[in-house]
């Protein structure tokens, strides 16, 4: 057995100055035995971290494909296609991922379901992981639809759902949707009474409605200030209430783009423990190209953002981590960041667990080493060993 010494744990808070230190114990294999504090002014011997960050890899619960794959277009012939692309998100430091369907037609939506069902039955080590599917829709507000096909869009009923998801349910994680939309509270229940997590997302809520959907079970905002009624002085909106709340989750693309840097920073400093980083990843993730036509139409691609030829954002190419790193840059609060995009997805999911809860056990070879520069302000990871 070895000891590893001086190590951080990302958190919730900020206290990246005086945080605290831990000694980690591993076997020969690499596999976490134990994770102790260090005592105070004591020197021991140990793999010496100097202060680096021990993490999980990314959770990321907002990614549309990648690629040139789009999850809402699936058949049996893409698995091994599917399956480099979970490879590649290994390799970028990303554990699991919930494929996120965007508004499709009925049989679209019904073929992705049971391809994600074959593709876990491919799992493997060291192997991106597929959790239920994001069903990004088709109960959204037509105003705030964004890249949304207007012709997939529906108004919630029970009858659609079933439609849509029958023998399905238990391969399905998150489901957004307008909680304004006249038949909403119905699915809304239903969907809870599923054990899957509901998120208002591209929606015309006000603030007594999304206070009225949270009390109803809704747990979550998709893509947070993108594609909703905004924070108003007059009308907090779904934000407001999120943040009045206290246990309802956001989601935040970090591109910089889809929210500006000083709201991201300034929603890290009023909620740090409600935010949690997405790509909002679309198909042309992993492929380095200028254009890309999908569903149809042409997206243009500029420094990782994606926009439709009408300039509507649609997405990003931008890896989970690189937003994570920005997150760093842009709050000097690397603990933070890491936490967002690594261990606040695995609370959104198991809401009672410790970080501890998801280290030990598992191999070095699974987990991440972050080390933050405080005057270039650069975050960097590897894997951890």
């Amino acid at each position: 057995m070895r000891t590893l010494i001086n190590v951080r744990m990302p958190n919730a808070f900020n206290c990246d100055s005086d945080e605290s230190l831990w000694k980690i114990g591993v076997d020969q294999n690499g596999k976490i035995l134990f994770i102790d504090p260090m005592s105070n002014g004591k020197i021991l011997n140990g793999v010496d971290w100097q202060g680096d960050w021990l993490s999980p890899r990314g959770i990321d619960l907002q990614i549309n494909g990648g690629l040139g794959v789009s999850f809402a277009d699936l058949d049996i012939e893409k698995i091994p296609k599917i399956l480099d692309l979970l490879d590649q998100l290994w390799s970028d430091g990303v554990e699991a991922i919930a494929p996120t369907l965007v508004s499709c037609s009925i049989p679209a939506l019904r073929r992705s379901l049971e391809v994600f069902r074959l593709v876990r039955e491919q799992n493997s080590n060291f192997r991106c992981r597929l959790l239920g599917a994001h069903l990004e829709g088709p109960f959204l507000s037509e105003l705030f639809k964004g890249a949304h096909d207007f012709n997939s869009l529906t108004l919630p009923s029970l009858f659609a759902l079933n439609e849509r998801i029958r023998s399905f349910e238990k391969e399905i994680l998150i489901v957004t949707l307008a909680p304004e939309l006249i038949g909403s509270s119905d699915v809304i229940k239903k969907l809870k009474s599923l054990g899957i997590i509901v998120s208002l997302g591209h929606s015309a809520a006000n603030f007594e409605m999304s206070h009225a959907a949270f009390d109803l079970g809704v747990g979550m905002l998709t893509h947070v200030f993108n594609r909703m009624t905004g924070l108003n002085h007059k009308d907090p909106g779904p934000i407001g209430a999120a943040l009045m709340q206290g246990e309802v989750y956001m989601g935040l693309i970090a591109d910089g783009s889809h929210v500006h840097p000083s709201i991201a920073s300034m929603l890290q400093k009023l909620a740090p423990e409600q935010i949690f980083l997405v790509s909002d990843a679309l198909p042309p993730y992993g492929l380095n190209q200028k254009e890309f036509g999908w569903n149809n139409r042409k997206l243009i691609i500029d420094k990782g953002v994606c926009k439709l030829e009408q300039g509507i954002l649609a997405g990003t190419t931008i890896p989970l981590l690189d937003g994570c790193k920005r997150m760093a840059c842009w709050t000097n609060q690397p603990s933070w960041s890491i936490w967002a995009a690594t261990v606040s997805p695995l609370v959104v999911l198991q809401k009672t667990k410790k970080i501890q809860d998801f280290l030990l056990g598992k191999s070095l070879k699974e987990l991440l080493r972050w080390n933050f520069n405080f005057q270039s302000k650069v975050l960097n990871w590897n894997q951890a060993k």
